[in-house]
């Protein structure tokens, strides 16, 4: 790389004021794209944020639908996709825009995420009539794209998770557990010789052990128990999305419980996460002893169960219930996970004492991405150890 080239990036990423006298001017699309960036980051501290949460810097944007409208298509020409959502998050939080997402003109304007979902979830309640179908379009075409993304995996390993929770003694060739088969016949080792004078060992497998076939019938039952709070908001659209997969999975039926202080089952519409998606609410307080109340007076075969908590465990309601209801499901055969979020970003802020009393009680509570939920389900339908990240709680 040149000096005039390295010159160009360092006035791109340190802005007018920020940059050395010495950088060059910018034209065509290197001034349009420092116009952007200089219209949500401003040009006063030196140097512009690598990322979210940089405050304190004036920002030209302006409270005008059709200047942010401008904006937001200017960021989609300049920069890729994954830029573009940051750029969003960071207009919303620092320039006050949710108020403009209420209009059908904005929405149609901005880059999908599981973000922006969050926060037009979380203005539902105050949208007008003429923007909710827009913003129903919007969360429609998130979900499906996190459904393309998640569902096969999903399906391919809880199904794996299924068929192999059994046992068989006949098993066919292919369901043939050949660990547990060697094992189990290890007293049968014989020592061949051969004639060369040479000797193989071999096991005779007088049992065979094997994997069993998915029954029809119902095998294991899963209750989604999802915090609403609004510091969750990304966990609940994953949540929602995973909730309507586990679903459509034979052999699993799947119960979707939201909560903040009051408690609302949106089984009934699990058949489309959008649907569940604007039926939760977004904020206000948190009861998660109230919720697993709930949760457990469904319970019906503690033994085949499976309760997911996926919250910052701040709770509101009657901590020591909420631990006694926990250790009480524990000891009645429930497999019990708890999850802080359920999303890209890592654990949340959240309660360290719960989480403690939580391990504790045998149910360790760590921060699970999208992509490792499928290996958790999957071993928690087979009561084997959770795959926690980096081998620990979050």
């Amino acid at each position: 790389m040149d000096d005039a080239e390295r010159l160009r990036r360092w006035r791109m990423v340190l802005g007018a004021d920020g940059a050395d006298s010495n950088a060059p001017a910018l034209t065509g699309r290197d001034a349009a794209m420092d116009s952007a960036l200089s219209a949500l980051y401003g040009e006063g501290e030196g140097k512009r944020p690598a990322g979210r949460g940089s405050g304190g810097r004036s920002a030209g944007l302006g409270a005008s639908a059709p200047s942010v409208a401008r904006w937001l298509g200017d960021i989609r020409t300049y920069f890729p996709s994954s830029v573009v959502q940051v750029m969003q998050r960071d207009a919303i939080d620092r320039l006050g825009l949710a108020a403009l997402l209420m209009e059908p003109e904005m929405l149609e304007a901005v880059e999908p995420d599981v973000h922006l979902v969050g926060t037009l979830l979380s203005l539902n309640k105050a949208m007008p009539e003429t923007t909710k179908e827009t913003a129903r379009t919007v969360v429609r075409k998130v979900v499906e794209d996190l459904e393309r993304r998640l569902e096969s995996r999903t399906r391919a390993t809880l199904s794996g998770a299924l068929d192999r929770s059994a046992r068989v003694s006949r098993p066919r060739h292919r369901d043939i557990d050949w660990g547990r088969t060697v094992r189990a016949n290890l007293k049968n080792y014989l020592t061949i010789p051969g004639p060369d004078g040479t000797t193989t060992g071999t096991v005779v497998p007088e049992r065979l052990i094997g994997y069993g076939r998915a029954a029809r019938s119902l095998n294991k039952d899963v209750v989604l128990c999802i915090d609403q709070s609004g510091s969750m908001a990304a966990s609940v659209v994953y949540a929602s999305v995973f909730g309507a997969v586990l679903a459509s999975v034979r052999g699993i039926t799947t119960r979707l419980v939201v909560f903040d202080t009051a408690v609302v089952d949106l089984t009934d519409q699990l058949d489309d996460p959008v649907d569940v998606l604007f039926g939760t609410q977004l904020g206000g307080g948190t009861d998660i002893n109230r919720a697993l109340a709930y949760c457990q007076s469904r319970i019906t075969r503690p033994a085949d169960t499976v309760v997911v908590l996926i919250s910052d465990l701040y709770e509101g309601g009657i901590r020591d219930e909420m631990l006694k209801r926990v250790a009480a499901m524990k000891a009645s055969g429930v497999q019990f996970v708890t999850l802080l979020a359920l999303s890209d970003e890592g654990a949340p802020a959240y309660d360290h004492e719960h989480a403690a009393a939580l391990g504790a009680l045998g149910a360790p509570a760590f921060a699970c991405t999208p992509d490792l939920f499928p290996d958790v389900m999957a071993a928690a339908i087979q009561k084997r150890p959770l795959p926690l990240p980096d081998g620990g709680p979050g």
